[in-house]
């Protein structure tokens, strides 16, 4: 008699394989439907939460998979018994993998970062969160390329999107400008800025304004040997900070532009020095 098609290995392989799929994929419309249905959690959070909860059904089901496995060869009671020796043994080849999953929930528990947060790595990589897993971080960059990193290799994280963030923009001008007119000229832009672009100032839940834009004062006599230097502050919110620096920029430049005011500017001396040559006669006697 013919085996029954369901006792064949691969077979049962093969399905077991699908479940684990479809379990992810319910796994996953079920936190994003149950995500949709409740407001205790920021969307940030609820993103963050969701992709960690993906990542974590999706190891789980590849752990299945390879125990179902390796059971056809080995019994598990077996595997269970050696698991001390064989632990020992994997452990140090394992040693990177758990640091990477012990640090991917050291940054969901402390809330370092939120899946859409902008963030610099390390001082060296920039880009958006995309996915935050249990094991690797995926950053998507300005240019479109999609840059991951196991997350044990995360040691600084800067992250733009806490809540808050303070425009700081710098403006070096020529030593031959009047500083009282400068600052004038500044005072003003920063007025235009106030008026016009209120929604970017980060306000009290009672929508009274924070930190209004605003010059900071001279910061700098000498700003790197070429002119005085001025800043420009204002406190915004988190997600249109870019949006508002942009502005803050064009609308400094403009007033600066439209009063004649000169920016500092980098001047290379030449000095020629002529040389006296003296001859000096000796006589030999």
């Amino acid at each position: 008699m013919t085996k029954p098609i369901l006792s064949n290995f691969f077979v049962q392989l093969f399905l077991v394989i699908l479940i684990a799929y479809f379990s992810v994929v319910i796994i996953r419309i079920a936190v994003q439907r149950f995500f949709a249905k409740t407001d205790f959690l920021s969307e940030r959070r609820e993103k963050t939460l969701e992709s960690m909860i993906v990542s974590i059904a999706q190891y789980a089901a590849s752990i299945g998979i390879i125990i179902f496995a390796l059971s056809h060869f080995v019994e598990i009671g077996k595997l269970l018994a050696g698991a001390g020796v064989i632990g020992i043994i994997v452990g140090f080849g394992a040693q990177s993998l758990i640091k990477d999953i012990l640090s991917g929930v050291t940054l969901l528990y402390e809330k370092q970062l939120h899946k859409g947060d902008f963030i610099t790595v390390n001082n060296e990589y920039s880009g958006t969160v995309e996915e935050i897993g249990l094991r690797l971080l995926k950053i998507r960059q300005w240019s479109g390329k999609l840059l991951t990193i196991r997350n044990g290799e995360v040691s600084e994280i800067l992250n733009f999107n806490m809540h808050k963030m303070r425009v700081i923009e710098k403006v070096a001008i020529s030593f031959q400008e009047n500083p009282a007119k400068v600052m004038n000229v500044l005072e003003g832009a920063c007025n235009e800025l106030n008026a016009k672009h209120t929604n970017f100032l980060l306000k009290t839940p009672t929508g009274e304004i924070i930190e209004k834009f605003q010059v900071y004062g001279m910061t700098s006599v000498n700003a790197t040997f070429r002119g005085y230097e001025y800043t420009v502050i204002g406190l915004v919110e988190d997600k249109i900070y870019f949006t508002a620096a942009k502005n803050v920029r064009l609308t400094i430049a403009q007033h600066l532009y439209n009063e004649g005011i000169q920016m500092a500017e980098e001047n290379v001396r030449l000095l020629s020095r002529t040389m006296n040559t003296k001859e000096t006669a000796y006589e030999k006697s």
